[in-house]
């Protein structure tokens, strides 16, 4: 009985085991299979994944996948924090800008030309300036000129003779029709332009132009008719060329206007340094420093168009003026229409220097009589100074501020790039060796 039951278990043991051999077998058949595919085909997304994660473990506990997440979010995180402080940087410098041109236009308002002392007009003895008679006087001096002639049509007819209809439509000469509150400021404006240009003749329209000066069928001009034949009538030559302005005709600045400013000044955009300042020395723009009478201030061209932006812009663009040669010669980089000086120096265009000794011009702008020369609400705009002031200085200590909140966000963001790049190649390192 014991020896019949033995070979049956043995049997029974050979026959698991020979099952077990069997099953192991198959497994090492479909092993080879799959390595056969993986071999054929590479690593699938899965292994690749799987090895990764491996790698990243060795390099950073925990899930890789996670600190892979994580300092991407940071260095969005950070770069937004940059983006914010760039924009906020950005909207602060705007402001500092546009209170730097608010003082700056309200310094030259209050004639602030020579010094920064705010009450040196009034301290200032104006026996010597400029009147409109007088600049009538320089005028009629040129008694063989076009002005010249206007000119003494209007002192013995006055009014009567603007409803000539020869000169009906001219507005006036260069000469009279703006005003500079400073005398030296007067001479420099007028050298600039020259004499030719101070007596230029202006007009509204092309037809105005037209009418004063006449030809015949030969092409010569008639001497009895136009304003040669005016001039005959008053007992008068007319000798030589003379300019004459068409309003109508002129390119008009298109820019914008600096905004609540009685005298519509342009508002054009001021020289700055890299850092944000205006070069040392500069005051302004030569057309705003041009007060237009409030009888012509208001007068428009059929386009729309004011004297400031037409006639004043064309005869000056954007010259600039600054207080000295040295501070001219300094911010030569930034003058594109020429510059003046107010101790005498002169560039007309870029490139293009005015040496030697000053031309006296006997012919200059008049200046606003001395009532009107200083605005009513004078302490009220040194009161608007003085807090503009302020608010710059304190602007200027908030974008240090923000300066130091951006530097240390870029900082951060430097680093944690680093720290992101180093993942990624310690990962990609260690998946080439697997792989390989």
């Amino acid at each position: 009985m014991v020896l019949s039951l033995q070979p049956s278990i043995h049997t029974k043991k050979l026959s698991v085991q020979d099952s077990s051999a069997l099953m192991q077998v198959d497994q090492n058949e479909a092993s080879l299979a799959v390595k056969d595919e993986i071999q054929n085909e590479g690593f699938s997304q899965a292994e690749s994944l799987f090895y990764f994660s491996k790698v990243v473990k060795k390099f950073y506990p925990g899930d890789p996948f996670i600190t892979m997440h994580k300092l991407q979010d940071d260095l969005h995180t950070i770069g937004l924090k940059i983006k914010q402080h760039e924009e906020h940087m950005r909207s602060l410098k705007s402001e500092k800008a546009k209170l730097e041109d608010s003082i700056l236009d309200k310094q030259v308002i209050l004639g602030k030309y020579h010094t920064s002392s705010s009450l040196k007009i009034k301290n200032k003895d104006h026996s010597h300036l400029q009147s409109e008679e007088e600049t009538t006087k320089q005028i009629l001096r040129h008694e063989k000129s076009a002005a010249g002639i206007l000119c003494q049509l209007k002192t013995r007819h006055g009014s009567q003779a603007s409803h000539l209809n020869l000169i009906k439509d001219v507005l006036g000469i260069v000469a009279t029709l703006g005003k500079v509150d400073d005398d030296n400021l007067s001479r420099l404006f007028s050298e600039f332009l020259g004499v030719e240009n101070m007596l230029a003749i202006v007009c509204k329209t092309f037809e105005g132009v037209k009418a004063l000066e006449i030809y015949d069928k030969e092409g010569s001009i008639s001497k009895s008719s136009g304003l040669h034949g005016l001039a005959a009538s008053i007992g008068r030559s007319l000798e030589g060329q003379f300019v004459v302005i068409c309003l109508e005709n002129l390119r008009p600045y298109a820019g914008e206007f600096v905004p609540d400013d009685p005298q519509r000044k342009l508002d054009l955009l001021k020289p700055r340094l890299p850092d944000g300042e205006y070069p040392p020395g500069f005051i302004g723009f030569a057309v705003n420093m041009i007060n237009v009478e409030s009888t012509n201030l208001f007068y428009v061209t059929a386009n729309g168009h004011g004297l400031r932006e037409t006639l004043f812009y064309n005869l000056f663009s954007r010259l600039q003026v600054y207080e000295t040669r040295a501070d001219m010669v300094c911010a030569l980089p930034f003058i594109t229409d020429g510059a003046l000086s107010l101790d005498g120096g002169m560039i007309r265009t870029t490139g293009v220097f005015s040496l030697g000794n000053r031309e006296d011009i006997d012919v200059r702008f008049p200046r606003p009589s001395l009532s009107s020369s200083l605005p009513e609400d004078y302490i009220e705009y040194e009161r608007q100074i003085k807090d503009s002031k302020l608010k710059k200085d304190k602007m200027l200590e908030d974008i240090k501020r923000e300066q130091a909140l951006l530097d240390n966000a870029k900082f951060n963001f430097s680093r944690k790039k680093d720290e992101f790049l180093k993942f990624l190649a310690d990962s990609s390192s260690y998946v080439s060796q697997v792989m390989a």
